[in-house]
């Protein structure tokens, strides 16, 4: 069996000219800073979906405003991507939110809070008790008797 399908190495190329193109070609002042996170392409090669991700304002109506300049630029992209890659059909192409980004920053942030919230209370637990002897005041009976 081989070690790579064809559909995942059109994915990757795909992936690769569409971050170029979308950069360099598509001159929508409303298009953001957007990034392929990545290309699925079906078994047929009738469609691929494209997942995107924003840099910047990721409010719902800026990403459905950046959908929708993607999904009108689709054609002319398509058209693009037919002069640089030898494929017999290039495939339909379906722009999609990628949500894992914000989804792993979110989660990244949880678990730096909570860490920091264990932190301090094993910094509580600590403070007020000397690490030598566990007395509160840090005196031992022999400071008192001298």
């Amino acid at each position: 069996m081989r070690e790579f399908k064809r559909t995942d190495r059109v994915a990757d190329q795909l992936q690769k000219e569409l971050a170029v193109l979308i950069q360099r070609e598509v001159k929508d002042p409303r298009l953001g800073m957007v990034t392929v996170s990545g290309v699925e392409v079906s078994r047929d090669l009738g469609y691929a979906d494209i997942h995107v991700t924003l840099l910047g304002e990721q409010t719902p109506e800026r990403i459905k405003e950046n959908l929708a300049v993607l999904k009108r630029a689709a054609g002319f992209l398509r058209s693009q991507i037919a002069r640089r890659i030898k494929l017999r059909h290039v495939p339909e192409l379906r722009f999609h939110y990628d949500e894992s980004v914000v989804r792993g920053q979110h989660l990244s942030s949880l678990i730096d809070e909570a860490v920091a919230s264990d932190q301090a209370q094993h910094d509580e637990a600590d403070d007020g008790r000397d690490p030598i002897d566990g007395s509160a005041d840090g005196s031992t009976e022999k400071d008192e008797r001298d």
